[in-house]
């Protein structure tokens, strides 16, 4: 049901996403949904954007660090075909936490989650670059920006249609980076 739900807030985010569809892409009985998430559709969405928050922390922590620029190179071949996919009509599971729902007080939980999670991910980062001998400061600006790229690049490429957006700015962040400017 987790897979699921990722691949729906992907596809159609959270308010358009329902309780059948995951019932029906998972294979599970309608009883399961409670039984494993009492709290309902905000708790299911939440630990799936919180899971696939958790597996995308992992592939970053596993960049190899050699240096500023082979942390950038290495990131931008790891999320390019997760911008393929947004060109074609998916987009981030957790950035669609950020769009609201309906409800106030569950739109507020769920942006916290994201913040929560795109934190991890530009703290994940900062390591990785740190660990290729950037300074914590420039680290942290170069992790941010990256993140900020790919959330950017998410929504021009589905916009268009196409990677083009995200190919302009991977080869502008390489490009820079490789001059000597991280911050």
């Amino acid at each position: 049901m987790i897979e699921a739900t990722v691949m729906a807030l992907q596809h159609r985010g959270v308010a358009g996403m329902s309780f059948t569809d995951i019932l029906a892409s998972s294979g599970a009985a309608r009883g399961a949904i409670y039984h494993h998430f009492p709290g309902g559709k905000a708790q299911l969405v939440a630990e799936a954007a919180e899971r696939n928050g958790c597996e995308v922390r992992a592939r970053l922590a596993a960049l190899p660090a050699d240096s500023p620029s082979g942390v950038v190179e290495a990131f931008l071949e790891l999320v390019r075909p997760v911008v393929a996919a947004s060109a074609a009509g998916g987009g981030c599971a957790v950035a669609a936490l950020t769009v609201g729902t309906g409800s106030e007080a569950e739109d507020t939980t769920l942006r916290q989650i994201a913040s929560t999670v795109f934190a991890s991910w530009v703290d994940q980062l900062t390591e990785r670059l740190t660990t290729a001998g950037l300074d914590s400061d420039a680290a942290g600006d170069l992790a941010g920006t990256l993140i900020t790229l790919l959330q950017g690049a998410h929504v021009m490429c589905r916009a268009v249609g196409d990677t083009a957006p995200f190919e302009r700015v991977a080869r502008t962040a390489t490009l820079l980076v490789a001059h000597g400017y991280t911050a």
